[in-house]
């Protein structure tokens, strides 16, 4: 009898454990299930979204129309820039800037025979060839005013203000950085025998760091130079001259260089395009040879344009476009007799004063279009279908639809 109520409850607790297993099992299949489901569903949104941001980017739009128009005079000789967001006006006798509402938010007189202008972010210097005189603007208003006692070459201004000018003084060429009161902060000469003549500048944003392309000649064969010069606390420890790096060329002019951001500079020379990063002593990061004469060059904070004449048939013009790295990620062939190429976020733009194409960053057409009236400048807003047109009697804004 004790026999058989020992077996009975070993079997009663056999199946107790077996309950408790089956529960336990039963608990954690429904985990799983609900794990599996949930990962299912976040795979599935990002798929959606993904979907979603891809046709965004590919959209084509099917008309444009125009939201706003105010009267506004352009005076003859006059161009058009686009300043922050903003728009700059100048000429030979004056420059003024104006808000997307066409309100004059500012007005500069002055006599320029071949005015010069340098825009880095939302400060612009506005300067004569061969003149003695800058004046440095933002869209308040002058913040400064530069007076040298030697013609100016060529100028570059950075995002605070500070202006580095070129000056030539018959046997040697003066680079002097200047703050906006007018002050100089650094001088510096050179000569050909000794680094070459500086075919271009250009200041970084912050003001710290200048790029200078040289030419010069060496024992009979042409060569470049670029070179970095730090003016920060990085620069304070090192020569006179600030200089933090540089890199030579044989055979080739680099007739173009400049800071796409503080991190960033590129140069273009008749031959490749290089790329330069970092923010203290700058190093060559790529280089791109090219096989034929580059026509045009454009950028924004992001991106370099390379426009050429087109030798594969499909468009008179190629453009090539390089990501801040150096790499290629575009080459788009087109026929538009272009006035100017505008990068947006990850678009760009190719128009004339007649037409305009819009594009995805990867070369998709979203949009073409003729304009009704000569455009002098076509502005992407903050709104990506949304542009700021500039005509000869009026400010617009045209939406894609």
């Amino acid at each position: 009898m004790a026999n058989v109520r020992e077996y009975l409850r070993s079997r009663t607790k056999r199946t107790r454990e077996g309950r408790n297993i089956n529960y336990k099992e039963r608990i954690r299949s429904h985990k799983l299930s609900i794990f599996y489901r949930s990962v299912l569903g976040i795979a599935l949104a990002i798929a959606v979204a993904v979907m979603i941001i891809v046709s965004w980017k590919n959209r084509e739009y099917e008309e444009s129309v125009i939201i706003n128009s105010i009267p506004i005079t352009r005076v003859e000789g006059s161009v058009y820039l686009s300043f922050g967001n903003h728009i700059l006006t100048y000429s030979k006798d004056g420059a003024n800037c104006m808000d997307s509402k066409g309100q004059v938010l500012w007005n500069q007189t002055y006599e320029m025979q071949n005015p010069m202008v340098d825009m880095n972010g939302s400060v612009v210097g506005i300067g004569d060839y061969n003149g003695r005189t800058i004046y440095v603007m933002n869209t308040s208003g002058r913040i400064g005013e530069i007076t040298t006692n030697l013609p100016i070459r060529k100028f570059s201004v950075s995002a605070n203000g500070v202006v580095a000018v070129v000056l030539d003084d018959s046997r040697v060429t003066r680079i002097h950085l200047y703050d906006t009161s007018g002050n100089v902060l650094v001088e510096s000469e050179t000569t050909m025998d000794r680094s070459g003549y500086p075919l271009d500048i250009s200041i970084s944003p912050n003001g710290e760091l200048l790029a200078i392309s040289y030419l010069y000649v060496d024992s009979g064969i042409l060569k470049s130079s670029i070179a970095f010069h730090n003016f920060g606390e990085v620069g304070q420890n090192l020569s006179a001259d600030r200089f933090v790096s540089g890199y030579d060329y044989q055979g080739t002019v680099v007739p173009y260089i400049h800071f796409m951001n503080s991190n960033t500079a590129f140069a273009v020379s008749d031959d490749r395009v290089m790329f330069f990063a970092g923010s203290q002593k700058p190093l060559s990061a790529a280089e791109n040879l090219l096989s034929v004469k580059v026509q045009g060059v454009f950028y924004n904070e992001e991106y370099v344009g390379l426009v050429f004449l087109n030798t594969e048939g499909d468009g008179k013009y190629r453009l090539n476009i390089y990501d801040d790295s150096g790499s290629l990620i575009t080459s788009k062939g087109f026929d538009m007799e272009y006035t100017n190429i505008v990068f947006h976020k990850d678009e760009f733009i190719i128009y004339s004063d007649v037409e305009y194409s819009v594009y995805n960053i990867h070369g998709t057409e979203r949009f073409r279009e003729q304009f009704d009236e000569i455009v002098y400048l076509f502005v992407p807003q903050e709104k990506s279908n949304r542009f700021l047109i500039m005509t000869q009697n009026a400010m617009r804004v045209m939406e894609m639809k």
